[in-house]
């Protein structure tokens, strides 16, 4: 069946200028941005890094020019830090939860407009206040800037109409802001381990946050589920190259390759590490019955795997042809009622 995505698929192809991300230019995006470093500006970075004394208040600048030959509504999205279950930052809108760590969101520490309109050919200046907490804060206070195109009626029209997948585009500017530089050491802390779907398919997920107001840089995850009381490896997984935000927490998946998922008591080992840190974790947990019908009944795999139900089709098969042979015997036996009566009246005639 041919689904509409009508989420509009955030292809928002984030071109995050953050952190050594670069910043090309694309046509389908009618407007372009230029960030305005201020005298605090740390390093020759296209985002914004900033040195800030607690209790100050600044406001920075981006320019913003339409090149379309008509107005143009610039939405902007102000997002705090998050780290997603591939271990990769978002800084543009997410469904991802604060973890609990985090003591001064961004959006609460960065205000501006919420859309900003732009005659043809005009530049103007999107402004962002930033007023820093008052007491003083060792670490990084981590976000993004979310700037896209607001449709016009005549593109809602359309996008409403269209089947398929529906791109939209953005920029997303960093920003980070930190009141000294004082080494902050990572730790991070074992929230959950439980069963859930990733991508549709049976995984254990196992949710870790850095509760420190730094980086995690460099990351491996390494994770084996074993049952309750064995040694036998059931699922493993190991994946390198990860990061995580300031203040954020990890759902990481561990898919279960196709299986059926099965009530029960595990154990998960998770080894965590990140340049000299690690951090070692051992976890029970409990998958219910209810659990395991629920995601077995969404897997795809397995239902692409279970195919046709045979079985259920030759029941119902079976149970229709019984009930056209009791209609068929039932009719027969009225019209042979019927042809009786016929004859009774005739001899009595």
């Amino acid at each position: 069946m041919k689904k509409r995505i009508s989420l509009r698929l955030l292809l928002s192809l984030y071109i995050v200028a953050l952190l050594g991300f670069s910043t090309p230019a694309y046509a389908n995006l009618q407007f372009t941005y230029e960030t305005v470093k201020p005298e605090n500006q740390q390093g020759d970075f296209e985002y914004f890094n900033l040195l800030m004394q607690p209790g100050q208040k600044q406001t920075v600048e981006i320019i913003l020019s339409n090149r379309a030959d008509e107005e143009q509504t610039i939405e902007i999205g102000l997002n705090g830090a998050k780290t997603n279950s591939n271990g990769v930052l978002e800084y543009g809108p997410s469904a991802i939860k604060n973890d609990s760590s985090l003591k001064h969101d961004f959006k609460e520490i960065v205000k501006g407009p919420k859309e900003i309109t732009l005659a043809p050919k005009e530049t103007l200046p999107l402004k962002l206040d930033i007023s820093m907490p008052d007491t003083s804060y060792d670490g990084k206070i981590v976000g993004g800037i979310h700037l896209k195109s607001k449709p016009t009626k005549k593109e809602e029209e359309a996008n409403k109409k269209a089947t398929g997948v529906i791109n939209e585009y953005a920029f997303v500017i960093g920003m980070v802001l930190q009141e000294n530089e004082t080494p902050i050491k990572p730790n991070l802390q074992l929230n959950s381990v439980s069963a859930g779907l990733s991508n549709y398919r049976n995984s254990i997920f196992t949710n870790f946050s850095n509760t420190t107001a730094d980086f995690v840089n460099n990351m491996t995850v390494e994770i084996e589920v074993t049952k309750k009381g064995s040694e036998a490896i059931l699922y493993d997984t190991k994946r390198a190259d990860m990061r995580m935000a300031p203040n954020s927490m990890i759902d990481f998946p561990l898919e279960m390759n196709g299986d059926q998922m099965e009530a029960g008591d595990y154990k998960a080992h998770i080894f965590v590490s990140s340049g000299e840190e690690k951090w070692t974790w051992d976890k029970e947990f409990k998958i219910t019955n209810e659990e395991a019908d629920k995601y077995n009944a969404q897997d795809v795999t397995l239902i692409q795997e279970r195919g046709i139900n045979w079985k259920l089709i030759a029941m119902i098969a079976g149970g229709v042809f019984a009930a056209f042979l009791a209609i068929f015997f039932i009719v027969r036996a009225l019209n042979k009622k019927k042809k009786k009566k016929k004859r009774g009246k005739k001899k009595r005639k």
